[in-house]
């Protein structure tokens, strides 16, 4: 037997110990409920094996659990809260300009989403754009601008808009010699063009103070609203019932399907279920097994799922501010 073969057979059974040891312990200890200050509950997890499969290694957790992080094609960005009740993550882009920036605009690049996920950009984001080139982009006060060219609308930015006059928090930052405008890009490589055009850009989301009087209960904070899809199955419904053990909804690393993670082993029903002792040694631990189940399958088990989405339109928000929703750029 060659030294190569034999090298071969002993790693096949290591990688199978190290498999079979692991699935006897329980995965629920191993997921954190929160990373600083933010709640992390499923569909989310920040350890590998914790909740939905559908957002594993999106959100990371760094600096001894302070540091909660969203990693998109463009790069890795601040998490400043988590919604669950209206499903989006709330983040902010260091490269945006803000008010301690003033007319000093630093190089900047454009935030983007893989369209292939279960995020989305929300609507709810108001761009503005400073110092662009009229030449190439169309600056103008947009109902004037719109009444003259209504073919040419959804394309302008618009001068006048709310926001340009009023900036958040710091509504004097930028001198006289600075124009501002307000568009809102439908696709990545609008904004990409956009910032071929312009010195720099900020997002401005319009947060709800939760009074019930919209669109007057709105107010304008810099940042980026990202929504989410909330997957859910029959199993993690079960996994989650007090009644049923109070579980934790998580997967299979190695093959993603569903497992109920609980204190005493991880199954495929629910805590509480009679068989635990024999369904304890199913899935695999996260930290444990990830350097060896990189390929693991792509279909998600454990069930029909259901996907709960913001259905009921938003009511629009005025102070001037204008919503392009047929804009093509």
């Amino acid at each position: 037997m060659s030294p190569l073969h034999s090298y071969s057979i002993f790693l096949s059974i290591s990688i199978n110990i190290l498999l079979q040891s692991s699935t006897t312990s329980s995965q629920s200890n191993l997921c954190r409920s929160s990373c600083g200050d933010i709640p992390i509950n499923y569909p989310f997890g920040i350890d590998d094996g914790c909740g939905s499969p559908y957002y594993r290694h999106m959100l990371i957790c760094s600096d001894n659990n302070t540091k909660l992080e969203l990693r998109t094609p463009s790069g890795k960005y601040p998490v400043k809260s988590i919604s669950y009740s209206d499903p989006h993550l709330l983040v902010s882009d260091p490269f945006m300009w803000n008010c301690q920036d003033r007319d000093n605009f630093r190089p900047t690049r454009s935030f983007s989403i893989d369209s292939s996920t279960h995020f989305t950009v929300s609507p709810q984001n108001d761009y503005l754009f400073f110092n662009c080139d009229s030449e190439k982009v169309i600056v103008e006060p947009k109902p004037l601008f719109c009444e003259r060219f209504p073919d040419r609308c959804d394309s302008s930015c618009d001068s006048s808009s709310y926001l340009c006059r009023h900036l958040p928090e710091c509504g004097s930052a930028l001198g006289s010699r600075v124009s501002c405008c307000s568009y809102y890009p439908k696709a990545t490589q609008s904004l990409r063009l956009m910032l071929q055009n312009c010195a720099t850009y900020t997002s401005v989301y319009w947060r709800s103070t939760g009074a019930g009087n919209a669109p007057y209960d709105q107010f304008p904070e810099y940042g980026i609203r990202v929504d989410f899809e909330f997957p859910v199955t029959m199993k993690c419904l079960l996994c989650q019932d007090t009644t049923k053990g109070d579980g934790v909804c998580g997967f299979d690393t190695r093959t993603r399907d569903f497992l109920c993670l609980c204190k005493k082993g991880n199954v495929t029903t629910h805590c509480n279920d009679s068989n635990l002792v024999k369904h304890k040694r199913i899935g695999a631990v996260a930290g444990t097994v990830t350097a060896v189940s990189a390929a693991g399958a792509i279909g998600v088990g454990g069930g029909v799922f259901w996907y709960l989405r913001k259905v009921r339109a938003k009511a629009p928000v005025t102070c001037g501010v204008q919503s392009n929703d047929n804009r093509i750029f």
